[in-house]
């Protein structure tokens, strides 16, 4: 079902969440002009009170609303509290949101929200301005970033699954996971899986295994084994690698996307993306593929270990 024959009342986009320096506000940006390419009028709606800078023009910004320096100021919050508090008013101040939002319908949208785990795992407020929205016919899918070089700490990748988990069940929106900044993932270190390990989220009891043999974990390999069967139990967690300079990573992001919220583009969209795919290199997004990066990965693996064999 298109967008064009749903009627003018629904609207779809992506509800952009994460911890901080996941790369939420630099997604937005690389999305909005990704979209822009193939032919959608696109409307970023900035959520984030303590976004002061944003390198895209916000459609809707809350700092005309409420901001976090000021709170923090006036009431003598830290951070965290008052960005708590900065949701809490924006739930109490629905019909602000649903005005400004109202003028910009035809648009596709990307929320820009804040950088606080809290805000996903457990606190009400977003979940409910996510549950507004759908009362207003939005259908939103939630676009978990997660920095990809929690990938070369097994015992932080755990912790990610967790969290990625516990997202999951509490936003309650159709949910994508996304790897982001695989174009760095290099220089955060070695895996020691290959990348389908981590985006898969194969058999994790691998993983176990390699984190007893750290010292410091092998007194929690127990609690470890728990973690990952209850992570497992759920089946539910994967991601999607994503290199924001890499117009085919662009695209699978967004097809997952448009999969789980139901967005379905029209003929004229289809060719505008088949163009973009196929324009040459050095055009606004460089195309160096993110399984290119994986490719390299295993390839280095590979010659280390064949230099170890000539040195035995």
């Amino acid at each position: 079902m298109s967008s064009s024959s749903t009627g003018a009342s629904l609207a779809f986009g992506q509800a952009v969440i994460g911890p901080p320096g996941s790369g939420k506000t630099t997604y937005c940006h690389g999305m909005q002009q990704f979209l822009a390419r193939i032919g959608r009028r696109v409307a970023i709606v900035n959520l984030d009170p303590a976004n002061e800078v944003t390198p895209y023009e916000c459609a809707v910004d809350i700092a005309e609303l409420v901001t976090l320096p000021d709170v923090m100021e006036n009431l003598k919050l830290g951070p965290n509290g008052g960005l708590i508090y900065c949701m809490e008013y924006l739930e109490a101040n629905f019909d602000w949101l649903q005005e400004k939002l109202a003028a910009l319908r035809g648009h596709y949208f990307l929320f820009d929200c804040p950088g606080q785990v809290e805000l996903y795992t457990h606190h009400s407020a977003l979940k409910n301005v996510f549950a507004q929205l759908a009362k207003w016919d939005f259908r939103l899918a939630a676009v978990h970033l997660v920095d990809s070089h929690y990938c070369t700490d097994p015992g932080k990748f755990i912790s990610v699954l967790c969290t990625s988990l516990s997202t999951m069940l509490h936003v309650e929106l159709p949910h994508i996971n996304v790897l982001s900044k695989m174009d760095l993932i290099e220089q955060y270190g070695k895996l020691a899986f290959n990348l389908d390990y981590y985006t898969e989220v194969l058999d994790l009891s691998y993983l176990v295994d390699h984190l007893a043999s750290d010292p410091f974990f092998k007194n929690y390999r127990r609690l470890n084994e728990k973690l990952v069967e209850v992570i497992e139990d759920y089946s539910l967690v994967s991601f999607v690698p994503l290199n924001v300079q890499d117009k085919e990573s662009m695209r699978q992001v967004m097809q997952a996307v448009d999969k789980a919220n139901g967005y379905s583009f029209g003929d004229q969209e289809h060719r505008s993306l088949e163009a973009l795919m196929s324009a040459a290199m050095g055009a606004d997004f460089h195309f160096t593929s993110t399984l290119a990066v994986q490719e390299k990965y295993v390839r280095s693996q590979d010659k280390a270990v064949e230099e170890e064999v000539m040195d035995m």
